[in-house]
């Protein structure tokens, strides 16, 4: 969590079950690698179909209508129309469970499965004297750009460290802890097999209408701008 920009300063914590040999050499296993970090990319690889388990965003106490999607009943109805009808016979002389109710929507515990891996990014590191941030360079698009949009991720910010990039959502708000998970089923469909070759990985702003992919791109097409004068005028004097 340190080399995350967050608040949070504590680690989460997960349990993990060490299979294959005996007791000993998964105690032995489990030794080597006491407090040291697992790399994503000794554990996924590139085109592999993996399961996100996670927790969706909450939406609070909701009626039938936002909850189940229940047609609403017509504008002049006696009590409210954004309700069910009727929520049962006579006998049996209970609700049944299959009838919509008011309660709790999001919020809730979801795994979803096959989701392909499009590619697995280094963080920024160093080389000599130069930092290093093109992770989102492909072969066909040679622009020396790093996988954060100009501005930041929207109410994330910077990714500086190593990176999974996913086909599909993923469950939860921003900064929620997931868990990725190594697929249960073996894969034989032309998609999972798919390998990828990404063309373009668009870095413009995700705030507006973001037209950049860079800020050299930004500053060559606006031209100076006041601030740059400023900051000019300031180092001179």
């Amino acid at each position: 969590m340190k080399l995350l920009n967050q608040r949070q300063k504590k680690a989460h914590m997960m349990e993990v079950q060490v299979n294959g040999g005996s007791i000993a050499d998964k105690v032995e296993f489990a030794k080597e690698r006491l407090e040291k970090p697992v790399a994503i990319n000794k554990v996924f690889a590139q085109d592999e179909m993996i399961d996100v388990i996670g927790v969706t965003k909450g939406k609070g106490f909701k009626g039938v209508t936002s909850r189940w999607h229940c047609k609403k009943l017509p504008r002049k109805t006696h009590k409210g129309l954004r309700k069910v009808a009727c929520i049962g016979a006579w006998h049996p002389s209970r609700v049944q469970y299959t009838v919509a109710r008011a309660g709790q929507k999001g919020y809730h515990h979801r795994t979803e499965v096959n989701k392909k891996i499009y590619r697995i990014g280094n963080g920024f590191y160093q080389d000599g004297n130069k930092i290093i941030k093109s992770n989102a360079q492909t072969s066909f698009d040679l622009t020396e750009k790093s996988i954060t949009p100009m501005g930041g991720f929207v109410h994330y910010g910077e990714v500086k460290q190593d990176f999974v990039m996913l086909k599909g959502c993923v469950m939860g708000p921003k900064k929620r802890v997931i868990t990725l998970r190594k697929s249960l089923l073996v894969h034989t469909s032309r998609s999972s097999k798919e390998k990828i070759s990404l063309k373009f990985i668009d870095t413009s702003s995700k705030f507006g209408h973001g037209r950049f992919q860079v800020s050299a791109e930004k500053k060559q097409f606006m031209g100076a701008m006041k601030t740059d004068k400023v900051a000019e005028e300031a180092k001179k004097a």
